[in-house]
């Protein structure tokens, strides 16, 4: 029956986003949990602080900067894996969390996201059974997953305990209706997500920036100020952040994306990325009790540090307003040069972080309120508003 109820969506599927072109194709408007979209969507109802109160007692204090900027936390580190996983797109800690939370019988399925056999970047969302299936979904997928179409498969399997692995919007509808579920215990591990594509949309970025888009297997915007692409032999590919064909490239990322405020997944128990660490190493961000207890599992399995800030993002912020507005693309020569100077002089470690998450915010800002005014005032959170206010904007 689940099935075929989505077979008959999927025939006219464009019908059922009221979201419209700001879908992010999270997968809730492929159930019948679409009866709650209205509430549950993270562009017809911002709803973070709320949820963040019920998903960890508090939401964020807007006078405390790491919490207006990476939302509530008990801690954070930077760590990597004593043993890395092969193949892994950093060192393997999201997959060795929910192994280790399914082979001691934490969770009975893990909600993640394996790529289809056609096609090694279509996402191909799945409940995990086995940590065969966990390391079969180790690597990001770079465009839009609907990992929420498994909630009816959720409903039908009869599990009552789940790790739920996603990003920000999947986060904000799911816990929107988690209690709805049925289970006895949700656990979520989020990762920070921005800009993700269409398939479409990932095809032109790897056409216009990669030497050679058919071999890519990954690929990531780095501390360094640079687009690391892995290849399938084995090979690292290297294009500064300031060489990217923007003036192309502008109207490639998922207006969900271009209008999305939340980076850094508040909503999860525990998130793990990048961009708050060094080169090389992952930044953990710990919520609350349940996020703590899920690194606990691991922590014999990892290396941690505290994490640092260094340098001063705000003058690249303010010129990067203009420079990403008018598709400013730099000379291949210099872009290497910027990228050297940057990446030695500029902003480090959660400084960095801070750097993205201004970069990202000022331009969604922009870009809702020439789109979308009517939505502005709503729609853009208020830690959102106070981190962009620091900057100058064009008029118009």
């Amino acid at each position: 029956m689940v099935a075929a109820h989505k077979k008959a969506r999927a025939l006219n599927p464009k019908s059922r986003r009221p979201a419209k072109e700001l879908c992010s194709e999270c997968g809730l408007c492929d159930t019948h949990y679409i009866h709650y979209v209205k509430e549950a969507c993270a562009f017809l109802n911002q709803q973070i602080p709320a949820l963040e109160e019920a998903a960890h007692g508090r939401s964020r204090d807007l006078n405390q900067e790491d919490d207006l900027y990476f939302g509530v936390h008990q801690s954070m580190m930077a760590a990597r894996k004593t043993d890395p996983i092969p193949g892994a797109q950093w060192t393997g800690i999201v997959s060795t969390i929910a192994i280790e939370m399914l082979n001691r019988g934490w969770v009975e399925g893990v909600v993640c996201v394996q790529n289809t056999q056609d096609d090694r970047f279509e996402p191909k969302p799945l409940i995990a059974r086995s940590p065969e299936e966990i390391l079969a979904a180790r690597v990001n997928k770079p465009t839009l997953s609907p990992n929420l179409n498994i909630l009816e498969e959720i409903e039908a399997s009869g599990l009552k305990r789940l790790l739920v692995i996603g990003v920000g919007c999947q986060i904000q509808a799911l816990r929107s209706v988690e209690k709805k579920l049925g289970l006895e215990r949700l656990y979520v591990l989020g990762t920070p997500c921005v800009d993700n594509v269409s398939r479409s949309g990932l095809q032109k970025f790897l056409d216009t920036t990669s030497r050679s888009p058919d071999t890519v297997v990954y690929y990531e915007f780095m501390q360094d100020f640079q687009v690391h692409f892995k290849h399938e032999d084995g090979s690292e590919e290297k294009v500064p952040f300031f060489g990217l064909k923007t003036n192309q490239l502008k109207d490639v990322f998922a207006p969900s994306c271009m209008s999305c405020f939340d980076y850094v997944n508040s909503l999860a128990d525990l998130v793990v990325g990048y961009m708050g660490a060094p080169y090389g190493w992952q930044w953990i961000v710990v919520r609350n009790p349940t996020g703590q207890a899920m690194l606990d599992l691991v922590q014999d399995q990892i290396h941690t540090q505290p994490v640092t800030a260094q340098g001063d993002r705000k003058q690249a912020v303010q010129q990067s307003i203009p420079a990403y507005d008018q598709g400013v693309t730099l000379p291949l020569w210099a872009a290497k040069l910027m990228g050297i100077f940057i990446e030695r002089f500029g902003p480090k470690g959660l400084e960095y972080a801070r750097f993205s998450i201004d970069s990202h915010f000022t331009r969604n800002y922009l870009y809702v309120r020439r789109n979308y005014p009517e939505k502005l005032d709503a729609h853009v959170p208020d830690y959102a508003k106070k981190i962009v206010a620091q900057y100058r904007l064009p008029k118009n």
